[in-house]
């Protein structure tokens, strides 16, 4: 008896589409599908009928079946057999499967389950029961078909989300070369004096910003700033700031001025510090500040002239190691509409060396509760006091790592060396 694929002839009109639209009809009995089938197709159902097991899994392999009702004992494939091989199926949705048997062995229903089987019927069948077991089995599918759309809808979220982290994630990475390419120079030797620089953002960019300028034969400026925040927005005030004193056009360097001769001049530190102070309240419109130490110095003479905004107090190393510090604190900018700011005077003798830093250095943790702070600072400037230059950052940088317990900064780690040895290194 050729069965495979039989739509029943009660059907009068398509029902409303739910999880469940179509029930496949596996006995052996042509009787007995004839009475399932009627059921099924008075309730709005379209129905499949098979003969055996193959003849099922033949449907099945074609139509995409929401709910099956198969027999137990059949010839050839069984109904537990058939079971087997329908949950092996690649399916979209998960199928709703009924055994119809006459066993009430505890031991056999459970057999029935661990293969694949989610209820059981008791021939002979009553309509009502059958009513119920498949409205039970459409809540299941209902539930299992809209957790399958939430997950496609988190796993597509989350590939959006990735796709989104992987585009900003470049896009940081190329945020970061450009941070870095604003730092030209990490050394440079000014035959009686020499520079050296260091700069490590926390994350892929920073708001911190270190770097020198020349102003004329004998003199040279330094800048060491701190922007307010760290990430994308304070990075991107760190370029701007960059401008306003880059060495590479004089003419726009808040901080180089020219004489009567129109010879280059260094600017008073201060007055550079009130001028970014109005800028950065009345131009800019942020939210965000930052401070600094903005100095120049004579290599010649060995004077050093800095103002202060906010930033840490730098550090004076001499020729024995004895480090102290200098300074007197001064307003950050971009706060206070009337801040003012003065000029701070040191001079050196040779062999003695300044270390500007940002507070990302003092306030590094040490893995637990404290901080470096400026003892730890003095110490570690002592221990590699015999260091010059790049050399220096070299074991500086490790030593902080160290102290840090080689974890994450949670801050932009950045400082200028300013060495005198006093007499041409060339």
């Amino acid at each position: 008896m050729a069965i495979a694929q039989e739509k029943h002839p009660y059907l009068q009109a398509a029902p409303e589409r739910g999880v469940v639209n179509n029930v496949l009809i596996v006995d052996d009995s042509r009787a007995q599908r004839r009475i399932l089938s009627s059921y099924l197709g008075r309730w709005g159902y379209e129905v499949f009928e098979a003969a055996s097991g193959e003849e099922a899994m033949e449907v099945c392999q074609r139509e995409a079946i929401d709910l099956v009702v198969s027999d137990w004992m059949m010839p050839g494939m069984s109904g537990l057999e058939f079971c087997q091989a329908f949950r092996q199926l690649d399916r979209v949705h998960y199928g709703y499967f009924i055994l119809l048997t006459s066993k009430s062995d505890k031991a056999e229903i459970a057999q029935g389950l661990d293969i694949g089987a989610d209820d059981f019927l008791t021939k002979p069948v009553a309509g009502d029961e059958l009513l119920a077991r498949i409205r039970a089995g459409e809540r299941i599918l209902r539930m299992e078909r809209e957790l399958t759309e939430k997950n496609r809808l988190v796993s597509s979220t989350l590939s959006e989300i990735s796709a989104l982290y992987d585009s900003l994630d470049r896009d940081l990475v190329e945020a970061r070369k450009l941070q870095q390419s604003l730092v030209r120079e990490r050394y440079r030797d000014f035959d009686t004096a020499q520079i050296s620089l260091l700069l490590r953002p926390s994350g892929h960019v920073g708001g911190d910003l270190v770097g020198f300028f020349p102003i004329n034969d004998r003199q040279f400026g330094i800048f060491s700033i701190d922007v307010s925040g760290h990430g994308i927005a304070s990075a991107l005030m760190t370029a701007r700031l960059a401008a306003y004193l880059t060495g590479s056009t004089p003419e726009q360097n808040l901080a180089i001025s020219t004489d009567k001769d129109g010879n280059y001049i260094p600017t008073d530190p201060s007055a550079v510090a009130k001028t970014l102070n109005r800028l950065m309240l009345e131009e800019m419109e942020t939210d965000l500040y930052f401070t600094m130490i903005l100095g120049h110095f004579d290599r010649l003479s060995g004077e050093f002239v800095m103002t202060q905004c906010g930033h840490p107090n730098p550090a004076v190393q001499s020729v024995d190691g004895h480090v102290t510090f200098f300074g007197d604190g001064g307003l950050p900018v971009g706060l206070i509409p009337a801040a003012e700011y003065e000029d701070v005077r040191i001079t050196l003798s040779p062999k003695d060396r300044i270390l500007v830093f940002s507070d990302g250095v003092t306030e590094c943790p040490d893995g637990g509760d404290g901080m470096l702070g400026e003892e730890g600072l003095v110490e570690m400037c002592q221990r590699i006091s015999t260091e010059t230059g790049n050399a220096f950052f070299d074991t500086f940088l490790w030593d902080l790592n160290d102290f840090n317990k080689d974890q994450d900064f949670p801050d932009d780690i950045s400082a200028i060396l300013l060495e005198f040895p006093g007499q041409n290194t060339a």
